[in-house]
This record gives C-alpha cells, structure tokens and sequence, in this order.
C-alpha cells in the first residue's frame, strides 16, 4: 500500500479559500457530527461513520462518492480517518487525510 496523502489545517484552508470545492467525509459518530463539523461555503461535508466504512456490506453509503472525486478524510484526531482512508484507497478512492483531524483543525482556527 502507498503511504497516504495528507493535508495540513493550513494547506486544507488554502483549498477552501481557492476556487476548488472540497468534498470532506467526516467518520466519526453522528452525534459527534452533529456536535461540530467544518462548515464553509466550498465544503460539501458527509458523515458517514467509521463503523460503516469498516464493514462495507451493511449498506454501501459510498456509492454518492463518485471515485473520480477527490475526498479529505476526517475525524477526531485522524486516526480512525487514516484507518478508513486507506480501506478507502484500497476501493479505488482518491484520498487525503487531514491531519490532526478535527482537533487540529480547531487548534489552526483559533
């Protein structure tokens, strides 16, 4: 397997802030989700928990994300999103990961 991508707070913010939307799937649980994501206007954000994406034939929620798109992978700290990032990429997905996930995100924002 190759090493995964990955995108820094600030590096994931210049993307935002350029012209690209950017498609964020945030693995945690749903009432974590719920609690806080990233919201911005070049973001389209999807929670789809890491419990689905580890056992795949409980229903394929994967099938809105077309392969040809780039995704960023988030969750807490990023580990569960490296985790699922790279079943992900073993699917085909073109993934990155955001580094520090969430927490840094928050840490970056301050």
């Amino acid at each position: 397997m190759l090493a995964l991508k990955r995108i820094s707070p600030k590096e994931f913010l210049e993307r935002i802030r350029g012209e690209e939307k950017v498609l964020l799937l945030d693995v945690r649980a749903k009432e974590k989700y719920n609690d806080y994501h990233i919201e911005d206007s070049q973001v389209l954000s999807l929670n789809i928990p890491k419990t689905v994406i580890f056992n795949l034939e409980e229903g394929n929620e994967l099938a809105q994300i077309s392969k040809e798109q780039r995704l960023v992978v988030t969750c807490t700290t990023g580990n569960s999103a490296t985790r699922c990032a790279a079943i992900l990429d073993g699917l085909g997905y073109q993934v990155e990961v955001l580094e520090g996930g969430l927490t840094a995100w928050k840490e970056y924002r301050k």
